[in-house]
């Protein structure tokens, strides 16, 4: 990670001001949403792709892969969850 120098504070309601010349090396937009990692005392901010969210847990990681020519995206925990729910389904139709 690397040091800005650059401190803000918080205000009353728990905000903080991302500066404009970070906005605009970072290319995040007005509006963009961000999404927030906490890791020990660490905070970090992530550009949120709600294109590669899994549909199902909304994780967005490295291993997201898309399935029905793409239009569904789902983590390793969301297809798990999804092949789990099937197999149930299917156990059950067959009893029926």
């Amino acid at each position: 990670m690397k040091r800005t120098g650059m401190v803000r504070q918080i205000d009353s309601l728990g905000r903080i001001v991302l500066p404009s010349e970070m906005r605009k090396v970072l290319n995040i937009k007005e509006e963009q949403l961000l999404e927030i990692f906490i890791e020990d005392q660490t905070i970090m901010l992530k550009k949120y792709d709600a294109d590669k969210s899994c549909l199902l847990t909304g994780q967005v990681t490295k291993y997201n892969k898309s399935y029905g020519n793409g239009s569904v995206m789902l983590s390793p925990e969301g297809a798990e969850r999804l092949l789990e729910e099937l197999k149930q389904l299917l156990k059950e139709e067959a009893t029926h």
